[in-house]
Order: structure tokens, then C-alpha cells, then sequence
């Protein structure tokens, strides 16, 4: 098995000018979503000042709304491979709190310029209140049916949607506190303290 440091563990040339080009995409939606607001800002704009054509941009999104949600895929595939890869020993609660560390070490969008602005969007633009209701409902109802699985004894589907609800539900409103309160990118580990700390408290009624 190759070393994590080895040249074949490492990101293809291609693979870094791809995500260089997607994370472009993310900062320039940011500032223009921001800027001109979500409405008035076109795919063809954000594409044309990511230097890239309208149907390159597609590649990477599928909409602008997906835009806004850059990392929601890979946040409940990492909370679904921590309940696939459970210890004997684990709990639910455990697990989900793993995973939540899990995703705050390698997740840069839950407190980020997009972030700000996909708060500020979400209070005033119907499209994106329905898609971000859409990405956690959609995420809840995976987590859920995951951990009915890997604890039938303890959890049926009503139990489980409960409290995959009350996880994502915590962390979105920390999240959402935070921006509130101006949270700036910098502060990163801080934030992450802070939302773990709210989403144990409450998930807390649901320790063994």
C-alpha cells in the first residue's frame, strides 16, 4: 500500500487544476451572489469571472443553487461512512460526533464567505430556502435510515429521523449563530469548538 506521502497518493496534476478552478467558482459565486445579489447574478457571469465557459461550469454545478451548497455531498457521505465503520462499542451519539469532527477538520464552508452569504440569501430569497431545506432534509433522511440499520435494536425509522433530525438540526443553527454574530474564516478552530459543543448538548438526552 502506497505511503499517504508517496507521488501516488498525491492529487493528479489534473485533479489540482480541478479543484483549483471549482474553488474559484465557489469564491467568485460568494462575491457576486454577495455583491449583485443571487437573482441578478447569472451562471455565464460567474463562470466568465472564473475564466472558464458556461458549459465548463456545469461540470462542476449543476445549478446556481448547487453552487451555494459546495460541500453538502460530502458532509453526510462522511457522517454515512462513520456509521458504516462503527465499533462494536459505539453508540449513535458517538458516531455522529465523530463524524462532525470529522468534517470540521477537512471542511472549509461551514463558516466561509459563501456561508455568510448563503445565511443572508436564505432569509430573503425563496430558491434558496427551498434548496437548503432540500440538502438537510435530504441528508436527515440518509442519516437516518443508516442508523436504523446499524442499531435496529435501539432505533426504528421514527426514533432514527429524530435524532438525525436533532443532529442536523444543531449544527445548521450553531452554523447559523455564528454567522449571525460575524463570525470570520480565521477564527476556524474556535467555530468548530463552538459547534461541537452545541451539538452535544443537544444530542445529549440521547446517550446511552
Amino acid at each position: 500500500m502506497p505511503s499517504p506521502h508517496s507521488p501516488a497518493a498525491q492529487p493528479s496534476l489534473r485533479e489540482r487544476k480541478r479543484e483549483r478552478t471549482r474553488r474559484a467558482l465557489i469564491d467568485v459565486g460568494a462575491e457576486l451572489f454577495d455583491r449583485q445579489g443571487y437573482d441578478e447574478t447569472t451562471v455565464a457571469e460567474i463562470a466568465a469571472a472564473a475564466e472558464i465557459g458556461t458549459r465548463t461550469f456545469f461540470t462542476y454545478f449543476a445549478s446556481k443553487e448547487d453552487l451555494l451548497f459546495p460541500e453538502s455531498d460530502a458532509r453526510a457521505r462522511t457522517t454515512l461512512a462513520a456509521i458504516a465503520e462503527r465499533k462494536p462499542s459505539d453508540g449513535p451519539v458517538d458516531i455522529l460526533l465523530r463524524a462532525l469532527d470529522a468534517v470540521a477538520e477537512s471542511d472549509t464552508d461551514m463558516v466561509s464567505p459563501m456561508a455568510a452569504v448563503r445565511t443572508r440569501l436564505f432569509r430573503t430569497v425563496p430558491a434558496v430556502r427551498g434548496k437548503a431545506l432540500q440538502v438537510q432534509m435530504d441528508a436527515q433522511q440518509d442519516i437516518a435510515r443508516a442508523l436504523s440499520a446499524a442499531f435496529p435494536e435501539s432505533l426504528d425509522r421514527v426514533t432514527a429521523a429524530a435524532l438525525a433530525g436533532a443532529f442536523t438540526g444543531a449544527v445548521a443553527g450553531a452554523v447559523m449563530a455564528l454567522l449571525d454574530a460575524g463570525a470570520e474564516a480565521g477564527d476556524a478552530e474556535a467555530h468548530r469548538a463552538l459547534i461541537r459543543q452545541a451539538t452535544e448538548v443537544a444530542l445529549a438526552p440521547w446517550r446511552r
